[in-house]
């Protein structure tokens, strides 16, 4: 299945042969203190900075309805935990044994290892959807 959207994703994920749990990674962009003039110029107009992962969450497939489902959610953490907005949000499925899905304790540590991931910059093995749920790439 060729994946443009969420929804694709879900989708596809429902359709496994094995129980999927879904991690996600919500991150924005911030410039470094030590930005050049020209780099500020760009992320005042929406280009550039740096990807600064924001918050983390695991859900199964099933627990979404879709993509409008984990804006919502999202933003009501976002506005009650970190006072800050994500742009965009990493993807990754954690398949599980059958009808029976990895439990969220066994995604913790796969989610660590994503953040850790994002923070060096290492995301071509995620998906990444912005918030209108269609699939971006990162260069």
């Amino acid at each position: 299945m060729n994946i443009e959207t969420f929804d694709d994703l879900l989708l596809s994920a429902r359709q496994q042969s094995d129980a999927q749990r879904l991690l996600f990674v919500f991150a924005g962009s911030e410039l470094p203190d030590d930005c050049t003039d020209e780099q500020r110029a760009r992320f005042e107009v929406g280009m550039g900075g740096a990807v600064v992962p924001l918050m983390v969450v695991d859900k199964t497939p099933e627990e979404l309805s879709g993509f409008p489902q984990l804006i919502e959610e999202s933003t009501q953490f976002a506005q009650e935990h970190i006072a800050r907005d994500w742009a965009i949000v990493f993807v990754a499925a954690l398949g599980g044994r059958g009808k029976l899905a990895p439990t969220s304790e066994e995604a913790d540590t796969p989610l660590r290892r994503m953040v850790e991931a994002i923070r060096a910059g290492s995301v071509k093995s995620f998906l990444t959807f912005d918030r209108q749920g269609q699939l971006v790439t990162l260069m």
